[in-house]
């Protein structure tokens, strides 16, 4: 399964966490939980950032429900779930 693949189903199964820095960021840019689920059921992983010692992050880029677009900073865990990290609007959007 691809990368992007593996992401979606850890969101489809529920198999995830939101970290509460990515809650706060959420807030401050009113975001929900299904604009988070829809920016990585149907976007796209931009970018692999591959030095941080707890292991491999990705950003993926989607949209939210309203259409604004949003970036989510995630990482699967040690257990298998995945951590998403952050969550933001990209500063050229807002």
């Amino acid at each position: 399964m691809s990368l992007i693949g593996r992401i979606r189903q850890k969101i489809q199964d529920r198999q995830y966490y939101i970290s509460s820095h990515a809650e706060e960021e959420m807030a401050e840019d009113s975001f929900e939980r299904s604009d988070v689920e829809n920016a990585i059921l149907h976007g796209r992983v931009d970018k692999r950032l591959t030095r941080d010692i707890r292991g491999t992050r990705y950003r993926l880029v989607g949209q939210a429900i309203d259409g604004r677009t949003m970036e989510v900073i995630c990482r699967f865990r040690k257990t298998g779930n995945l951590i998403i990290i952050t969550v933001y609007e990209p500063e050229q959007q807002k």
